[in-house]
């Protein structure tokens, strides 16, 4: 039960692909931004032009720039609704997250039916604990009929958080072919078969986050996780290191190196 409730403290936490944004030189490249600003230059009154540099800037990381941009296109179009769902990442990214809720809000208010809206309050809502009304967002999102994963991955984290496993496992297999290179459902559903004691499905979505990217702590706790269940100390201390490598502050890591190492 406390190998369990490791990995569940591990799985409930997972964050979803892309609901923060991830660093991509290439669409921050200067070349890219360059680019983009020669193309509002020759249309400065085109709300689109700000909204696609807002996002480039998200990507490098340079928040300010970004947001400026944001402020830009919204001020050009008051209605455009996925500026302001844009900003709002910006906004959860830079720990605002009152702001960000309220541009989604406000996205949601403009265009009832946008997707991308509902998924991200509803991973706001999940980080802040009000998993019913994260539900309700996922749910919605589903309901309108989104090809976006992350609404059934979110989704599936809150049904496994309830301890419904089997509809937790339905969700994220549906995130996983919705988005196969994404490693934060297979980690999910792996998490949901250690909550069912499969094992073996549980080591094989474990690896297979690991193929996709190995840089991701989480995975190589999961990893070792299993390798303790099975009694096997020295391989689960090897994966626990690493996934401590990756990221120092992983408590479950650090918590199953201690297990290992004193057991």
């Amino acid at each position: 039960m406390a190998l369990l409730g490791a990995i569940c403290l591990a799985g409930c936490q997972t964050n979803n692909a892309d609901t923060v944004i991830r660093i991509d030189k290439a669409q921050g490249s200067q070349e890219n931004i360059a680019s983009l600003t020669a193309v509002i230059n020759a249309n400065p009154q085109d709300p689109e032009g700000y909204n696609v540099r807002g996002s480039a800037y998200g990507r490098a990381g340079e928040f300010s720039r970004s947001l400026a941009d944001f402020n830009q296109a919204i001020q050009l179009n008051p209605k455009f609704y996925q500026a302001y769902a844009n900003r709002a990442l910006v906004y959860r990214n830079m720990g605002k997250q009152p702001e960000a809720v309220a541009d989604y809000n406000m996205a949601l208010q403009i265009n009832p039916n946008y997707d991308v809206a509902y998924i991200g309050r509803g991973n706001i809502y999940r980080s802040a604990g009000r998993d019913d009304d994260a539900f309700s967002d996922f749910s919605k999102a589903i309901q309108l009929g989104t090809t976006d994963g992350r609404a059934y991955h979110g989704r599936g984290l809150i049904y496994q958080k309830r301890n419904q496993q089997d509809k937790a496992i339905e969700d994220f297999s549906k995130a996983i072919s919705l988005a196969p290179n994404s490693p934060e459902p297979y980690n999910g559903r792996g998490t949901s078969y250690v909550a069912l004691n499969d094992d073996d499905n549980a080591f094989a979505d474990f690896n297979h986050a690991i193929e996709l990217n190995d840089k991701i702590a989480e995975s190589w706790a999961n990893q070792a996780l299993i390798y303790e269940r099975k009694g096997d100390k020295a391989k689960a201390a090897r994966s626990y290191q690493h996934a401590i490598n990756l990221d120092p502050s992983y408590q479950p890591a650090k918590d199953g190196l201690a297990r290992v190492r004193t057991s």
